[in-house]
């Protein structure tokens, strides 16, 4: 799959070439009865539940195509979360082909699921003001009926020709790495109040200025809905410890790599006097589907390696039957 290769969500090359904005789920979680949600209350540290989900990203694939697979899966409880990317153009195959706008696609699906997570992995917070994005992601988890997995990262990488040509065709501004990240932190921090404060208020920072800012309605998940933090540079993973309730990292390589970035995030969060198993680590993983055995490999050393939350890349087209698949030959498999 086009988008598997390059990990479909929006991933960043740092001046020191690490990758950093990429994945964006936010954790399997059901709503407590206390109104927290799961997964924030329940999925401490990732490891203890295995979560198993999909990507399909919105390129070179019709919309009916996603739609179908999306209603299968809804009907199979070991797939418990859904992904969408967010990107503008193709960022693989044709570069020419369709790619459908992520939280659009994301809404029509909420409206059609009645049990999946959803979310984008990761939106990039390059596309949209993160004012208009809190009110954008507050729809999609009232029609979804507070389902959403509000996952972010701080844009596409600049040395990958396909995702950086979608700036200038959009007529979007590209910085650079350092204020990409900045950004970010700051995004997160006026999301979570639109999400939360109960009157209106000021932001004034180095990246976004808002005078009387007030989000209403509030999304249905309280506090709010998780945020998830896709990506693996140094700089980036400092948001992530400030941030987020779930880590994403593109996985299918080096997992020795990812495992001392999760050792780093440990350490982030150290320093600032935050638990760091109230991060939910997550992966993301592309399925082969002549070698679902080397899968389950990484499958399994994935969630040795204590990545509990699991997004499998589905390359288009889809196999007729793809999500019942997935359940059998690759989560089934895996447990037994």
């Amino acid at each position: 799959m086009a988008g598997g290769t390059e990990n479909a969500g929006g991933a960043e090359m740092a001046a020191d070439g690490e990758t950093a904005a990429d994945a964006e789920m936010a954790g399997g979680a059901e709503m407590a009865a206390d109104g927290e949600t799961a997964g924030r209350a329940g999925m401490a540290g990732g490891a203890e539940v295995a979560r198993f989900g999909i990507m399909t990203a919105p390129m070179q694939v019709g919309y009916q195509d996603i739609q179908q697979v999306w209603r299968d899966a809804d009907d199979i409880a070991e797939i418990e979360h859904a992904w969408l990317f967010d990107h503008l153009m193709p960022i693989g195959g044709d570069p020419d082909g369709p790619a459908l706008e992520g939280w659009t696609l994301l809404s029509a699906l909420a409206a059609q699921t009645r049990r999946l997570r959803l979310g984008l992995l990761v939106t990039s917070n390059r596309f949209r003001p993160p004012a208009m994005l809190a009110k954008i992601a507050t729809t999609v988890d009232i029609v979804s009926g507070g389902r959403l997995d509000f996952g972010i990262g701080a844009g596409s990488r600049p040395s990958h020709p396909m995702a950086r040509r979608e700036y200038e065709a959009h007529g979007l501004p590209y910085h650079d790495f350092a204020h990409s990240v900045a950004a970010l932190g700051e995004a997160c921090t006026v999301i979570r109040r639109l999400w939360t404060e109960a009157e209106p208020f000021d932001f004034h920072g180095e990246h976004v200025e808002l005078t009387g800012a007030f989000g209403s309605p509030k999304p249905v998940q309280r506090p709010h809905p998780p945020i998830m933090i896709g990506g693996r540079s140094s700089a980036l993973l400092r948001v992530v410890a400030e941030h987020a309730d779930l880590w994403n990292i593109p996985g299918g390589g080096d997992l020795a790599d990812v495992v001392g970035r999760s050792v780093l995030l440990d350490r982030y969060c150290a320093e600032i006097g935050r638990d760091p198993a109230t991060i939910v680590r997550s992966i993301h993983l592309p399925v082969d589907y002549d070698r679902p055995a080397g899968t389950r490999d990484q499958i399994r050393a994935s969630l040795d390696a204590g990545f509990g939350h699991i997004v499998l890349g589905l390359p288009a087209p889809y196999p007729s039957g793809v999500a019942e698949w997935v359940a059998d030959e690759l989560i089934g498999r895996t447990a037994r």
